[in-house]
């Protein structure tokens, strides 16, 4: 059984840092992409970072130059680098990946950037 368990979540202030991590056990094939999304109270949950199964990667606007998308193989494991955080990046992250045969969604981790 696929389980995806994100961590790294956390109070920040602005302009601060995070990393979070996403951690997959099990085997998933065909793997088309590593995503994650987040979701603001009152908001629908949008894609923020993906990086596609080739290696390439794709960043939401509000994010590109302050976000990274990574992966480690050997570890299963994918990363979101956060710099310069904004409050307006206040939200639950989740990590996805995209299957040929369905998605997978981690529980979600909540990141606060307050002062």
């Amino acid at each position: 059984q696929v389980q995806l368990v994100e961590s790294g979540g956390g109070l920040v202030q602005p302009g601060g840092s995070l990393r979070l991590s996403c951690a997959a056990s099990g085997t998933i094939f065909s793997i088309n992409a590593r995503n994650w999304y987040r979701q603001a109270p009152g908001k629908q949950r949008e894609l923020v970072a993906a990086i596609i199964s080739g290696g390439s990667t794709n960043y939401a606007d509000s994010v590109k130059g302050r976000f990274t998308i990574s992966r480690d193989n050997a570890k299963n494991t994918v990363y979101l680098q956060m710099n310069s955080l904004k409050p307006e990046d206040t939200a639950v992250y989740y990590c996805n990946i995209a299957s040929r045969f369905r998605d997978y969604w981690g529980q979600g981790t909540q990141v606060t950037v307050s002062s």
